[in-house]
């Protein structure tokens, strides 16, 4: 399906719920869109569906996963699936465009084979600040192959809070292509749309910090290894 197709049903289209998804902690509902002859399944995360946390600002959820789709978008590497913020059946939420993936095909079955991608995976986590990255979060798309990354809502706290399984690459260098992108990325946060972009899904501090984690990534151009101090595996790990 065409992009300028996809971008216009998640937007526009309307929403048809078809069941809920099974085992999430949040209000995650598969739907149905449609608009002028054109349907496509999608991800729908109502924020009255979204449970509270200590941590993370009551009702924040599904504006931190339309602004990691933002920066996937920013960054060229579509690991992202196209989101978007929107009215729906029981009021505003994030709707994702659906991924067809084989469940058994996660990080840790992906990982030797499919590298490249999975280490731009890892260096959007510390960038976005992802609390959550389990291995069932790393697709395969069914359609074409790529490597996507589903279940933002955690990401983007002002404190440093990265939870993940993608540890294989500690101490390796960021590869040049990887910092190139990342460079025009903070220019991009300096300016332009995605700034203005980002000021209306985030709060001042938690974008002082996206720019200050983009910034320190870039001074030591290296992948971080695990923290003994700090708790940065999510549990359950797939």
């Amino acid at each position: 399906m065409e992009r300028e197709v996809v971008a216009e049903l998640l937007a526009r289209g309307e929403v048809d719920v078809l069941g809920r998804m099974p085992w999430s902690s949040n209000a995650t509902l598969l739907v149905n869109l449609s608009l002028d002859g054109e349907e496509m399944q999608a991800i729908y995360k109502p924020q009255r569906g979204e449970r509270p946390l200590w941590d993370f600002p009551t009702g924040t959820l599904c504006h931190r996963e339309t602004a990691a789709f933002a920066v996937s978008r920013a960054l060229g590497w579509d690991l992202v699936p196209e989101t978007v913020l929107r009215e729906g059946p029981f009021g505003l939420g994030m709707v994702q465009r659906f991924v067809e993936h084989d469940p058994d095909r996660h990080y840790f079955a992906l990982v030797e084979e499919r590298g490249e991608p999975l280490r731009r995976m890892a260096a959007f986590d510390i960038v976005v600040n992802n609390a959550d990255r389990k291995g069932g979060h790393c697709l395969e798309a069914a359609e074409d192959g790529r490597i996507l990354g589903i279940d933002h809502g955690l990401c983007f706290h002002a404190q440093w809070k990265l939870r993940t399984v993608i540890w294989d690459f500690g101490c390796e260098p960021l590869p040049d292509d990887v910092v190139a992108d990342l460079t025009e990325l903070a220019g991009e946060l300096e300016r332009g749309g995605l700034a203005a972009e980002l000021d209306a899904l985030l709060d001042r501090f938690e974008r002082d910090a996206l720019t200050a984690r983009l910034r320190a990534l870039l001074a030591v151009a290296r992948f971080p290894e695990p923290d003994p101090d700090h708790h940065c595996y999510p549990w359950p790990m797939i």
